[in-house]
């Protein structure tokens, strides 16, 4: 029972600070022009920790979220990594902390940040054909492939991004229900060290390591995590041309090589500032648009859907006729 109203508390707390959150996105959107984007993301990106929560309380094909992050990045590029991871959120939310001591970030080393980009394959492949060593006679039960279960749930990491920092869950007696604290990828952590002395050691430290270096590097992890591969590789053959559909256009005539766009993007991408003009196409993009946010050149770059413009570039360094 007193889990229960614990429950329920927690879902009033979460409404009240979805409308605060909303009313603060929509003051800012008024007064402060160079972060109107980056705070509206903010909101969705709470929403989505939101939508996530409540989605553990439901049985859901953890195979069939998988396919649908994975191939929506051939429609919408790596959009899922800047707008609704909520590990994503959660380094953002440590770099606020970090803005607010007035501490100075680092910056990696152009090819250990390429490196660490292209690193995030070959972990992908590694935790997608393990089922296959670890229990191969089980790899037609379709049920456990769909749930990650049995000798697919190493596979299960790559959905580790997603886990809330409060986990609801059920079972037991009829209506019981209750919530724990996690962390992303405690869970798997807990799974392969469960019974020994690794456990709470590995735990800590992997908390630690992750808060402590998303507080001193923006976005560290997204620079390697296998669940934010790219298959904007693809639109290299004709008939893919079209992938993905959302887009980031530089019109080279309006750029003056000023390089704000290279200095505020979390994870260093460079295409921006380098490529002569047209469709910035390189994966390592997660599409937070602050480069288009920051650019003081009128429409300079462009957000595109489809070929049609929905966000460009502004000169917020002087007032326009709607402000």
């Amino acid at each position: 029972m007193a889990l229960e109203i614990v429950g329920d508390v927690l879902s009033w707390i979460i409404a009240v600070g979805l409308v605060l959150a909303g009313i603060l996105v929509i003051l800012i959107w008024i007064r402060d022009k160079t972060k109107r984007v980056s705070y509206l993301r903010i909101f969705i990106s709470i929403v989505s920790v939101v939508a996530v929560y409540y989605s553990f309380t439901l049985t859901i094909w953890l195979l069939l979220v998988l396919v649908i992050i994975v191939a929506a990045t051939l429609f919408f590029g790596r959009f899922f990594c800047g707008w609704i991871c909520p590990f994503g959120l959660y380094m953002d939310l440590v770099t606020m902390i970090r803005k607010s001591f007035k501490i100075g970030y680092w910056n990696l080393p152009e090819k250990v940040n390429k490196i660490l980009h292209k690193l995030r394959y070959p972990i992908m492949i590694v935790f997608l054909i393990l089922p296959f060593f670890i229990g191969p006679s089980y790899l037609l039960l379709w049920q456990l492939a769909l749930f990650f279960r049995g000798p697919f749930n190493a596979v299960n990491i790559l959905l580790s991004p997603l886990e809330p920092l409060i986990v609801p869950w059920s079972g037991g007696p009829i209506g019981f229900t209750g919530w724990s604290v996690s962390y992303p990828y405690v869970r798997s952590i807990i799974y392969y060290f469960s019974g020994t002395s690794f456990l709470l050691p590995s735990v800590l430290f992997f908390v630690a390591f992750t808060v402590v270096s998303s507080f001193m590097v923006r976005r560290f992890w997204c620079r390697f995590c296998p669940t934010g591969v790219s298959i904007a590789i693809v639109n290299r053959f004709a008939p893919f041309k079209w992938a993905p559909v959302l887009r980031i256009n530089k019109v080279e005539e309006k750029c003056t090589k000023c390089g704000i766009c290279k200095r505020v993007c979390p994870l260093q991408v460079t295409e921006v500032y380098e490529e002569k003009g047209g469709d910035i196409t390189t994966s390592m993009c997660m599409l937070c648009f602050r480069c288009v946010e920051m650019c003081p050149y009128e429409d300079c770059l462009k957000v595109n859907v489809a070929g049609k413009t929905v966000f460009k570039s502004r000169d917020w360094l002087e007032p326009s006729e709607s402000d």
